[in-house]
């Protein structure tokens, strides 16, 4: 069994107010940085993770980074972890796209398995470069506890994935800033532990 802890990274501008962030490679915030350094304070006092891996964006790596500090481990990029492709919409406010592609984002909060985002990805298209990564990561740890440093909309479609449930359901998994999910992997599939535990933030 693979255990995995799933981690979104600490706060970067644009979550709130909000804009389609995307391939922005945005730095981690001060309250970022520090949410990441409570994260690796948990996970420190309570695995021992042979492994981090985490999107090529930066603000994954330093979030990363801070989690491997303990270990002395180094960030592993994964392609696969990067985040969702916005295209056309990327740093743009939700008012914003709307004004410009009103049926398009529409579609995007009603019923987000059929939203084409224009010049970007599709939630299919994630699932399946997430679950490559996933078997990746199972491939090369078959046995022990890994660390992967996603995005919010990465992780939520990591989680439904696991679960088995349709994309439909995408908007109905919370992922806030340096949230850890606990997820167990075997050749029997996937277990899901914990979802969104922020407890070891109550203090920042």
């Amino acid at each position: 069994m693979t255990q995995i802890l799933l981690v979104r990274h600490g706060h970067v501008a644009g979550i709130s107010p909000e804009r389609f962030r995307g391939r922005a490679d945005l730095p981690l915030t001060d309250l970022g940085h520090r949410q990441a350094e409570a994260t690796a304070r948990r996970i420190s006092a309570t695995w021992q993770p042979a492994a981090i891996y985490v999107s090529p964006l930066s603000r994954c790596r330093d979030s990363g980074a801070a989690i491997g500090q303990p270990f002395g481990l180094s960030v592993l990029p994964l392609e696969g972890l990067a985040d969702i492709d916005y295209g056309e919409w990327q740093g743009l406010t939700p008012d914003e796209a709307k004004a410009r592609w009103p049926w398009e984002l529409d579609l995007w909060y009603r019923a987000p398995d059929q939203a084409a985002i224009p010049g970007g990805e599709t939630l299919q298209e994630v699932r399946t470069r997430v679950s490559t990564a996933l078997q990746t990561v199972h491939a090369a740890h078959p046995q022990e506890t890994v660390v992967m440093v996603g995005h919010d909309s990465v992780n939520r479609v990591i989680l439904l994935h696991a679960l088995d449930v349709p994309l439909a359901q995408y908007w109905r998994i919370r992922q806030s800033p340096c949230a850890i999910n606990e997820i167990e992997f075997s050749e029997n599939g996937f277990v899901i532990v914990t979802v969104n535990q922020t407890d070891h933030l109550c203090d920042i």
